[in-house]
């Protein structure tokens, strides 16, 4: 029988650790990936300000050359990044990828202008700059219109800012009750040694000589929880890689060295302060209160 209980004792005390191993790394594992988006937001706010575009129309009769020199002009203007020319049987083609092949038909010929898109520098991507930049464009010669979706522009520049504020706000939410859940499980898996504890205490042992073994481990724990915490970001930074590529090559790779490091000191530091504490708790416990 006191075989069976101790085989029993033993599976508890490491299902314990275990809980508090996989707690330590999905809480690290969030906040890992909270911080990936919060160190990198400005490069994602620059490439989201950098694919807007204006589409400059140019007028029905304007010739090659003259087309090419308004690119020229274009591309020597400091807000330009980079433009495409789009030729009437180009954006032809484009439309009859989202309209269908035949909807020239109702039309007899090609109605369809040529056209610049100018793609912008994140400096100038605001409404009032974009305001200004479609002034100065109409007055090029041979421009009939500039075309651009005006509330996109909006809605990036205001939620930009409000994503990285709620970013902030949600890792000191989420570092907070990490600190709490770890230090709970932590707490719950010294709880199944706390006789040991005692025995230890009333042999003569220094709190710091009963302490040493509790925090070496605490140190092997938050190792082991911080490693599987970076394998699970670079597991699904990898399966991203595939399907959002471009906008992965954004991701500044010495900062995520930066915060696999941070993550894994992370872990080390807070099992420890849980692991220190929950072991001074129950040394300065008498022998009744074990028991409850």
């Amino acid at each position: 029988m006191a075989t069976r209980n101790q085989r029993m004792m033993s599976s508890w005390i490491r299902s314990t650790y275990v809980s508090a191993v996989i707690s330590t790394s999905l809480v690290l594992f969030l906040l890992g990936s909270s911080g990936i988006l919060l160190l990198n937001a400005h490069q994602f706010s620059v490439f989201f300000k950098e694919n807007l575009s204006l589409s400059v129309i140019l007028d029905n009769d304007v010739s090659e050359a003259d087309a090419a020199w308004v690119r020229k002009e274009l591309d020597a203007a400091p807000f330009v990044r980079q433009t495409r020319y789009i030729s009437k049987e180009q954006a032809a083609e484009e439309m009859a990828q989202l309209l269908g092949a035949d909807f020239l038909e109702m039309f007899g010929n090609n109605p369809l202008p040529v056209s610049i898109e100018a793609k912008l520098t994140a400096a100038y991507a605001n409404a009032d700059s974009v305001a200004a930049i479609e002034r100065q464009l109409q007055a090029i010669p041979y421009v009939r219109e500039v075309a651009y979706q005006h509330s996109l522009i909006d809605v990036i520049n205001k939620n930009i800012n409000k994503i990285g504020l709620v970013l902030l706000v949600f890792i000191a939410l989420l570092f907070f009750i990490s600190m709490v859940l770890i230090n709970n499980t932590i707490r719950l898996s010294i709880y199944s040694k706390r006789f040991l504890i005692d025995t230890m205490r009333l042999v003569g042992a220094t709190r710091s000589f009963i302490r040493r073994p509790f925090l070496v481990r605490s140190v092997w724990q938050g190792v082991v929880a911080g490693i599987i915490a970076i394998l699970l970001i670079s597991g699904v930074l990898y399966v991203l890689q595939s399907e959002f590529s471009e906008l992965l090559g954004l991701v500044d790779l010495t900062l995520v060295g930066l915060l696999f490091l941070a993550l894994l000191l992370l872990g080390i530091v807070i099992s420890w302060i849980s692991t220190f504490f929950s072991v001074s708790r129950f040394l300065r416990l008498n022998n009744d209160e074990l028991y409850f």
